[in-house]
């Protein structure tokens, strides 16, 4: 049988846009296909084909990566060492259209988790601080994450910013990694799944060569709303399944312009087993229900934990967490469950100080399996209607 003649051109060019579909901007997640991103896709007579990408921004982050993978996909359709790619940058008029679709539509500066939004807003918040409330943030987004969710992290504790170390979005300095802006639209760095933003990512280091992590951020009610909006509304997270709020600890401005911003949040409450922390967990719980949201569960984190010697050790006492719960389910129509109680942990600790959340990092951890009960017990909850408007219309 004689050999089959080579694919036309024209076959190429298909052939190779097809293999570019599965390409993935790294911080859209989207193909870029869809972006508009392939400028062209030229067959030359030999064969060799040119693959022309737009990247959104001169300098863009992202582009040695788009780069490798573009190439790998076109030389899937033809062959090896027969692909050549060139980059550019979008013009203005090209960018605009990209933000445009990525709103879908939606007016800019508008905030997309508001009352009838089909993300699930959880806010996580304690009455103090020093209790590992970020560090149960950061873990059980990325549990969550670990089972599918497409899931989003505000780290709105603007004083205290951690998320980004927790989450390892850290250059080696120890300074932020930066979100990539395109126009007024803010692009999110992902980590381990996990698309974030903190505030701790735009801070500039107090002195050439210092850490921007050090940098203390001391403002006022009016601007921790505007950022928080901000964060909100200029942030282009996609279409997420959960939107996970580290909240400041307390009862302060932030958790009432939460409050204002996203009633239709619910609301994890974290405490200690100490029994002097259930008074102050207890009031962030009530501070929720006043500004409209719905308190879903309570965590009780640094528990009982169990020595190499058999023996438990109960450093903060034992039944916070259990009586918080029980004071919050007061005069409710349903019970607030104590959704897990997170012991002690060497692992926990190392995980946030090395950027690698202790669920993935040692996930046979207790602690990590505590978080893990927390994950499945909020992704399995039916969603409430409260707060959602339904498109039904009478006749």
């Amino acid at each position: 049988m004689p050999p089959l003649p080579p694919p036309d051109a024209a076959e190429l060019e298909l052939r190779v846009r097809a293999a570019l579909g599965g390409v993935i901007d790294p911080e859209i997640r989207k193909p870029i296909t869809e972006l508009d991103m392939v400028g062209g896709v030229a067959v030359g007579d030999d064969g060799r084909v040119r693959v022309d990408v737009r990247l959104t921004i001169v300098g863009c982050p992202a582009s040695d990566r788009i780069e490798r993978d573009v190439r790998q996909a076109a030389e899937s359709a033809v062959g090896a060492g027969n692909a050549d790619v060139v980059l550019s940058v979008m013009t203005p008029e090209q960018r605009a259209a990209l933000t445009e679709r990525l709103r879908g539509g939606r007016a800019a500066r508008t905030n997309p988790f508001g009352p009838g939004t089909l993300t699930r807003v959880i806010a996580v918040t304690s009455g103090k601080g020093g209790v590992g409330k970020s560090t149960l943030t950061a873990n059980l987004a990325v549990a969550l994450a670990a089972r599918g969710l497409s899931v989003g992290l505000v780290d709105a504790d603007v004083h205290g910013f951690s998320i980004p170390g927790l989450l390892g979005l850290v250059d080696a300095d120890g300074t932020a990694v930066r979100p990539t802006r395109v126009d007024d639209m803010i692009l999110p760095p992902v980590a381990h799944g996990v698309k974030a933003v903190s505030i701790g990512m735009f801070v500039e280091p107090a002195e050439p060569g210092g850490r921007a992590s050090s940098v203390a951020v001391a403002w006022r009610g009016p601007m921790l709303h505007r950022t928080l909006q901000q964060f909100l509304t200029d942030v282009h997270f996609g279409d997420l399944d959960v939107l996970l709020v580290d909240l400041p600890p307390g009862t302060g401005d932030i958790a009432i312009s939460l409050g204002q911003l996203l009633p239709n949040a619910e609301v994890v409450v974290v405490t200690t087993p100490q029994a002097a922390a259930a008074d102050v967990a207890e009031r962030s719980g009530v501070v929720a229900r006043q500004t409209g949201q719905q308190v879903v569960g309570v965590v009780e984190n640094m528990a009982a934990f169990t020595g190499a010697d058999g023996a438990v050790l109960e450093l903060f006492g034992s039944g916070g967490g259990a009586e918080v719960a029980r004071r919050l389910s007061e005069g409710q129509d349903a019970p607030v469950p104590l959704l897990a109680s997170v012991p002690l942990s060497v692992a926990l600790r190392r995980g946030g100080d090395d950027g690698v959340p202790v669920v993935i990092a040692e996930p046979d951890d207790p602690a990590a399996r505590a978080i893990e009960q927390v994950a499945a017990a909020l992704a399995s909850r039916p969603r409430s209607l409260l707060g959602r408007r339904l498109d039904v219309s009478v006749r």
